[in-house]
């Protein structure tokens, strides 16, 4: 029997936009949101690492804006809008030590991605390598449900933090939820834990106060029930963290940043990277087409893998997989993706159709923290190809 349908448990995270990696992302991506911002044609692959009092910016940037980009400004207002604003927290905006190392993105890359460059005279892809899109249709965010809850969880911590609901939480926190499947769908939540940094206050209040908010963020899935576990800083204190307590680097989330381990990954982190790289542009875009299988009801789960080689446009292949959930076959889904022309995975055409060199309405920083999916305001969340899908799959429209 398939695992898609056997009885089993299911387990994800979250961690928060105070995490030292997510920190990491989202300086990498707020750089990024300041090159496109004077030159769309930038080309970026920007590195942070954060450790004690210290914050490293490493890679490669070709930007015709450059000199008016200050990159230590940009890492010390993101570390202090995420809220490491005060000396006792050990990491503070004020206090670390900033290093650059960014320098010229490689001609030997920037020819085979330039269009009107390179062998085949078009854009291609900026890297070798397979990406993968997933949607699933058990969550209202065509998420999976253990990594759907585990964000959900998360984001409203960080909001009752801001608005000082619960004052004494700090920037660091994980979350985890673990889900029972039952014939391939969610039933129960079996546990949640949530580890968050504090002030110095009892165990008894954080806990109280934690369960009582993930209980208002959980109880309207319908999945908790009496024998649902908590577990709140299990191992007791947690008053010290973010990069004082752990180093942090970007792309060290890529479970976090797509579908908390549910399908496949072809290894690439997305945060830092213009959209020239495929690693991020193509999951993207196969998320964006998966998302709209699903949503058109041509399959209940579709995961999409999409393979490039260097400097060439068109995908070497094109893989669907349903599950067993499809409506029509896989060899059928793959032959729309590929000759329809609904979709289009040319890396040219993913970025025109995404617009991802002139974000409007949201930035590549946003993305960079409670996930990459799942969240309405990024282009490749929409699902505006259903009536197209739905048309040439011969299918009645879905309410």
């Amino acid at each position: 029997m398939s695992k898609i349908y056997a009885d089993h448990v299911f387990t994800s995270e979250s961690v928060s936009s105070g995490h030292p990696d997510k920190i990491c992302d989202q300086i990498s991506d707020a750089v990024l949101d300041a090159c496109l911002a004077v030159d769309p044609a930038s080309r970026v692959a920007c590195e942070t690492m954060a450790g004690y009092n210290l914050v490293v910016n490493v890679g490669e940037i070709t930007c015709s804006g450059w000199n008016t980009i200050d990159t230590e400004a940009i890492a010390r207002s993101v570390i202090r809008e995420i809220g490491y604003n005060k000396p006792e927290l050990k990491f503070w905006h004020e206090s670390f030590e900033y290093v650059s190392r960014l320098h010229g993105q490689s001609p030997d890359i920037s020819q085979g991605v330039t269009a009107g460059e390179g062998l085949y005279q078009e854009q291609g892809a900026g890297d070798q390598g397979m990406m993968f899109g997933y949607a699933t249709n058990e969550t209202s965010e065509c998420m999976p449900a253990p990594v759907a809850f585990s964000h959900r969880l998360l984001r409203e911590l960080e909001r009752r933090r801001k608005t000082g609901a619960i004052p004494y939480l700090r920037p660091d926190s994980k979350s985890q939820v673990s889900v029972r499947y039952v014939k391939g769908k969610p039933k129960r939540i079996t546990s949640v834990v949530i580890s968050h940094q504090t002030d110095e206050v009892s165990l008894e209040q954080i806990r109280r106060d934690l369960i009582h908010a993930a209980r208002e963020v959980l109880d309207p899935t319908g999945m908790l029930d009496s024998d649902t576990e908590f577990f709140i800083n299990p191992t007791g204190s947690f008053v010290l963290g973010g990069p004082y307590a752990d180093s942090g680097l970007t792309g060290r989330k890529i479970i976090v940043d797509t579908y908390g381990g549910v399908g496949s990954h072809g290894g690439g982190a997305f945060s830092g990277k213009d959209p020239s790289k495929v690693d991020r542009s193509a999951a993207y875009y196969a998320r964006y087409a998966a998302k709209n299988i699903v949503a058109a009801g041509l399959a209940g789960k579709c995961e999409i893998q999409v393979a490039y080689a260097i400097g060439v446009a068109r995908p070497v292949s094109i893989n669907v997989d349903t599950y067993g959930t499809g409506i029509i076959g896989e060899l059928e889904l793959q032959e729309i993706l590929e000759k329809s022309g609904i979709f289009d995975f040319r890396p040219a055409a993913v970025i025109d159709a995404l617009k991802l060199l002139k974000p409007s309405g949201w930035s590549y920083r946003q993305s960079a923290a409670y996930g990459h999916f799942g969240r309405d305001g990024f282009p490749w969340e929409k699902t505006d190809k259903v009536v197209e899908l739905q048309k040439i799959a011969g299918i009645r429209a879905v309410a």
